[in-house]
Parts: structure tokens; sequence; C-alpha cells
């Protein structure tokens, strides 16, 4: 439950009051009273009688809204024109678009960049397709491809609900690394369809983004796509988190003077995430990670609640083969990571950790725990959220990451650029400027995607998945 105001749930009243003296006084005593953070007043329009005002308030959740109308209809005199959820506002047609490069205002442009010019680079292509990187937009071009199926906290809302996510998604690419993402939401949910369609779509792009596909179908869509592509697949759900969330166990490692190869980590999620996450700490030397599901600790043996990505966490994980809920297997350990849904753990849980536990919460929008509720029980604590401190945000690591492949024109994005690039997301922080409340940049730091970049470009030439030396 939101306990906090926040711009997510803000909205515009545009009120008509009186114009006499107390009367805005009025309306802004009693939306304090109710809770709603006013974060701006205007003046649209004045009479002799009337002055029609904007008035800009933060609230906790939508029922917190409608609460703070309800109380000022009551107010006599006072007439609501109009209310407005400013987060639908700024959806209102879409949040992204194509804008040419070149204007195409005279008969001389138009005949270059259409017919009957445009046909002589067709057959250049034609001859040489590696021309296709220099004389089109795939060289710049990422595919943000979802069906809909796990959507942020929201779940299987389907390809159309899925569009502001991946529209989303699409800004975030072009204002972070300039990559020209697009988003396509795919009507259907059968692995061999998405494949088709993915493959069918790839000549026009430099590389795949896959979104907010359900485990553990997710794991074979994308394998089976970077098997027979030429072009990086990369499942941010899984790489992204995974890069993330290895940048910033890096730095609270170094806070609390442990190596990776002595601590015990507990991971809440047995999914895509889950999986990509145990992966990348595992490259980092990490060799007792217990992973559980709704069930409790998954582990080799274990026969019922399982699947396919349950069978390899079985068999690479739990090297102790310990049994019983979260709360059990959380004794002792260094550090719990949640990559599943709201509440699942209490602070109860927490006092039986080990040393200096780390807690990194990142179910959103409510994580496993609240860090109101941690505070007095951890060393280092991160949520997904934007409104704690150590945000763990995957923005820190697909655009950066997209730039450095598509800069070299790279066939992959294999697990040693993915690493790379954790550590170079953790390099950005200085061991002065290292702290509890800043183990891991802030998504608006200019630094991460160029660092990122860079860091894949090479590692890409290196490890030889770069067409571009």
């Amino acid at each position: 439950m939101q306990t906090t105001t926040s711009v997510q749930y803000s909205f515009t009243l545009r009120l008509e009051i009186p114009n006499k003296p107390g009367m805005l006084g009025k309306v802004t005593t009693l939306i304090g009273k109710q809770g709603g953070n006013i974060q701006a007043i205007d003046i649209v329009e004045v009479t002799q009688d009337n002055m029609v005002r904007d008035i800009t308030i933060l609230t906790r959740n939508v029922d917190h809204s409608k609460d703070i109308v309800e109380h000022i209809k009551k107010l006599r005199s006072v007439k609501i024109k109009h209310v407005s959820d400013r987060v639908f506002l700024m959806h209102l047609g879409g949040k992204i678009h194509i804008q040419n490069k070149v204007p195409v205002n005279t008969r001389n442009a138009l005949s270059m960049a259409y017919t009957p010019g445009v046909a002589r680079v067709c057959d250049a292509i034609a001859e040489d397709p590696a021309k296709v990187w220099t004389l089109t937009i795939k060289s710049n071009s990422v595919a943000v491809v979802t069906d809909g199926s796990a959507v942020l906290g929201l779940g299987n809302i389907g390809p159309k609900a899925a569009m502001p996510v991946m529209e989303g998604k699409a800004m975030l690419f072009k204002e972070f690394a300039n990559v020209d993402a697009y988003p396509i939401c795919l009507d259907t949910q059968d692995v061999e369809q998405i494949i088709q369609t993915v493959k069918n779509i790839a000549p026009g792009f430099g590389g795949i983004n896959l979104e907010d596909i359900s485990a553990p179908r997710c794991v074979e869509i994308e394998q089976r796509l970077r098997d027979e592509l030429d072009i990086p697949v990369f499942h941010d759900d899984q790489h992204g988190t995974a890069t993330v969330v290895t940048a910033a166990m890096i730095n609270s490692l170094k806070l609390v003077n442990k190596k990776f190869s002595d601590i015990k980590m507990v991971i809440s999620g047995a999914g895509a995430a889950g999986y990509a996450c145990t992966r990348m700490l595992q490259n980092m030397g990490m060799k007792n990670i217990i992973v559980c599901d709704r069930a409790g600790s998954i582990y080799q043996g274990r026969t019922q609640h399982m699947n396919p990505l349950k069978d390899w966490f079985a068999q690479n994980t739990n090297p102790e083969k310990l049994k019983g809920s979260i709360a059990k297997v959380m004794e002792g350990s260094d550090v719990f990571l949640g990559v599943s849904g709201p509440g699942i753990i209490r602070p109860v849980d927490l006092k039986k950790m080990g040393k200096d536990p780390i807690v990194f919460a990142l179910a959103n929008p409510t994580p496993e725990i609240m860090p109101e509720k941690a505070e007095k029980y951890v060393r280092v604590m991160a949520t997904g959220r934007s409104d704690y401190p150590n945000q763990i945000n995957n923005v820190l690591a697909f655009p950066g990451i997209f730039r450095g492949a598509l800069d070299v024109r790279a066939t992959d994005i294999n697990d040693e650029m993915a690493l790379a690039a954790a550590k170079a997301i953790a390099g950005i922080i200085t061991d002065n400027e290292l702290s509890e409340e800043y183990i891991i940049p802030s998504v608006f730091n200019r630094q991460v995607a160029k660092a990122v970049a860079d860091v894949v470009a090479e590692t890409a030439r290196q490890t030889g998945v770069a067409r571009k030396k």
C-alpha cells in the first residue's frame, strides 16, 4: 500500500472559487487535512465575482484522489469544473512519434528520398546486403517486443494494454542512448508464433529487446532467437535486471567487506529475473544461492510445483539442499534478493539474517518488504522504486548495452558483455562516494550509458561478436 504521496497519483483540479478573501485558503486547508500534497496553484481566469484556478495535488493512490474530490464537492460556492489525471494526460495520443531526419519540401528532395532515386539505393543493398547497416535506419533501431503476458506488476494483460509500457521503454532508449526503439506488441502468446514473427521482422532492426514475456517461455524464446538471428536478442527482464542487481551487489559487498564467494544468498522468485540474476552472480563467484518460490526452497529432488526453469535451479543452486519456507532458509543469510511479489518477508525474518544484512526488495510497485519496516534490521536496502534510495532500475543497463552493441554491429549480447556492463555501472560510484544509501548511480546520471556502451562495445570486439572492428 502506498503510504506517501507520489507524482504517479497526481491530478489537477480546475475550480471556480468566489473571488473573496479567504476562499482559496478554505480549499487548500481542506486538501491538506485530507492528506493531499499541493504542488502548484495557477490562475486560469479572473472575473469580478469568481476566479478559476488549477490546483495540482499529489496523493497516495486513486482512492485518495477520489476522496479529496468528494470533500471539495461539499464546499459551498466552490464549483469543480474539471478533474484531470496527470498520468493519463501524459499518455494522450501516445508518448513517442517518428520524425524525418531530412526535409522533403522540394521536387528534388522527393526524387532523392523516394522514387525514382531510392531505387538506386535499393539496388546497392540487393547487391551487397551489408550496406543495409549504412544506408537505412537498421543500424540504430531496436524492436521492443512483447506479448503482454507478464507486464510490470500487472500480469497477463495482453498486447494492447502493454503498449504504454513499450512506448515508455522506447522513450528511455532515445533519451539515454539516442537509440530509435519501436514498440511491437504481438497478439499471440504461442512460442513458435512469437519466434517466427520476430524472425520475420528482424531485417529492419539492429537488435531485439524482449519485454514482459512470462516465464519459463521467455527463456526458450530468447535462446531460440539468439541461436537463429544474426542480431542481438536481449530479454531485459532477465539480463537487464541481472546486470543492475550485480552492479549494486558489487558495491554493497564493498560496504560490508564481504566476498561473493563467501556469502549465503536467498532469492525470492524462480522466474526469468531470478534465473538471470543467479547465473550472473554465479559468474561473479557466488556459490551458495538458495532460490525460493511459493512452495519454499527449490532443491535437488523436489518434485512438486516444478517446471524446466525450476529444474535448472534444483540442479545448479542450493548446494546444502536446504528445505523449508523462505523464512527458514533465510536464517543466517547475508543477502536477500526479491524478484517476486509484495509482502513476502517480515521484519522478524530480517532479524535472523547474518551480520550486516543486504536486502534488495525489487517487486514493483510494492516490494517484498517496505523500507520503513526493514531499515532497523538491515545494513543496505534497495528497491525498484524511485521514491526510496538505491533504486535498482534497468534503465541503468539496457540503453547503454544496446548502444554499445549497435555501435559495433554486434551479432549477440553475450554474458561477458552484460557482466562488463555491471562492472561499469558499479564503477561510476567512487569509493569516497559509496555509502549505504548510494550503492547504485541515479538513473539520470548521464555518465552511465556512455560508460556501459564503451565497455560493451570493447567486450564485443574481444569476444568476437563485433562485425565493425
